[in-house]
């Protein structure tokens, strides 16, 4: 491809994915930070960002919501065998009657989100996956419609679910949504924030994601104190990377990106220096470390002029083939604690109403055991988060308990009532991206119901 077949914007997108933050060499820079700045505005009182967890590896949806009826519970511990979880064991996390006068439970390892359960701010969306039009288990068995292209993949149904599209998807619907608002912050490129490594979900058209790792800012070894510990070679460096006027395209665009980079890095620096990690969050945990790291960039959004953001942390280990009775809790006790920690400092720093986390996942897994494990699924329950959800409530279809019914396309893999495109059209919405803009950042929306979750958070 020459130059000039190469557009600056595919340029950037291409760019972004060549990141080194992380890795221990003289340029280890992290090469994502270069959305165009836009013009300065105050962040005021107007902020909102969205949070993604993601759950790596596919969150078994099973031992996350448990069905506490008798009659249910039975046929749950039919079909799970030695993975059910006694029904003594769910009294302190059950839900009460929802879906009907159904009731559920919380796996117990999730307890510290009871608290934001009774006090209306967390809700479940029960049985959520991607679809790309509404689909019965007939027209699944008869072909007669689209399915999510590569079903029970891991790398493909992790993009679907971040993008809509397979694994090699250029942009997420979290990135397009951040093409929508992105003007208003001071500085563009700390928009999208990842603190997890490259995921699809940040990518927009414009909107870039910055990889942030909780450990701190990123920084270019070469630039910091001197190069070989020569100020005069340091300054020569810098000369050289950033200097815009070279005539080939590819290198000046290169050293404008630099350029770029090397301010919001030391903008963000600035920004941080003096919020420290606040307390509640565990260091010893991966998601604890990096939502605190969000909780402190969310402290510095007056400082750097940031009014709306999206961020994306991870948790994984949860593709468990095998081990799952003893593993699984511990994994949903990380995030069960870190949201808990995280929402305590999100209300601290006055935030309650401005800031919506929500999980996501592969897919769920089968209710069925294979021993000692489930393995892959489709449609999973999640959670959504904040001040502004209208929760203790179960919003969407609950599954019947056990394998009898049109609910699952075989070994208890739920067949989605609740798209993907449901919860994203409403997510950004609330973010503030237009009504006529959402089928550009959430293709398909439209295909789906809006009332499912239209009273899940204000418009």
């Amino acid at each position: 491809m020459t130059p000039s077949l190469l557009s600056r914007r595919a340029f950037l997108r291409r760019s972004a994915a060549l990141s080194m933050a992380g890795v221990a060499a003289p340029l280890a820079l992290n090469l994502s930070h270069m959305a165009e700045a836009a013009a300065a505005a105050s962040p005021g009182d107007d902020y909102k960002a969205l949070v993604c967890v993601f759950l790596q590896g596919g969150n078994d949806h099973a031992n996350t919501l448990i069905p506490v009826d008798p009659t249910e519970h039975a046929a749950y511990a039919a079909a799970r065998g030695m993975l059910a979880l006694p029904r003594d064991d769910l009294a302190a996390t059950t839900l009460g009657p929802i879906a009907s006068g159904r009731s559920v439970a919380m796996h117990p390892a999730l307890l510290p989100l009871m608290a934001p359960w009774r006090d209306g701010r967390l809700a479940w969306l029960a049985n959520i996956g991607p679809l790309v039009q509404p689909t019965s288990l007939a027209d699944y068995r008869a072909g007669r419609v689209p399915l999510p292209p590569r079903l029970f993949s891991h790398n493909d149904q992790q993009s679907v679910w971040q993008s809509g599209a397979p694994e090699g998807a250029l942009s997420g619907w979290g990135g397009r949504a951040a093409d929508a608002v992105l003007s208003g912050n001071s500085v563009a490129a700390l928009t999208c924030i990842n603190t997890a490594g490259q995921a699809v979900f940040l990518a927009g058209d414009t909107a870039v994601p910055y990889m942030l790792t909780p450990a701190g800012v990123p920084s270019l070894a070469a630039l910091e104190g001197g190069l070989f510990g020569s100020a005069a070679c340091e300054a020569a460096f810098r000369s050289l990377v950033t200097d815009t006027t070279q005539p080939h395209l590819l290198a000046g665009e290169h050293a404008r990106i630099m350029a770029r980079a090397i301010d919001v890095n030391a903008r963000l620096r600035s920004g941080l220096s003096g919020i420290a990690t606040p307390a509640g969050f565990d260091p010893s945990t991966p998601l604890g470390l990096q939502l605190g790291m969000v909780a402190r960039l969310m402290a510095a959004r007056a400082a750097l002029g940031l009014r709306r953001q999206v961020f994306f942390v991870q948790l994984g280990g949860f593709d468990l083939h095998d081990n799952l009775r003893a593993r699984h809790p511990e994994l949903l006790a990380q995030v069960a604690a870190a949201l808990a920690a995280f929402q305590t400092e999100v209300d601290r720093l006055g935030l309650a109403n401005q800031v919506t986390s929500f999980t996501a996942s592969d897919f769920g897994r089968t209710l069925t055991s294979n021993g000692d494990g489930s393995d892959h699924g489709w449609g999973g329950h999640h959670l959504i988060l904040g001040g502004a959800v209208q929760g203790g409530a179960l919003y969407g279809t609950l599954p019947p308990a056990g394998l009898d019914g049109d609910h699952h396309v075989g070994q208890g893999r739920l067949l989605p009532t609740l798209a993907v495109q449901q919860l994203g059209a409403v997510l950004a919405r609330w973010l503030g991206v237009p009504p006529s803009e959402l089928e550009q950042v959430v293709p398909g929306q439209g295909r789906f119901d809006a009332a499912t979750l239209a009273s899940l958070l204000p418009a």
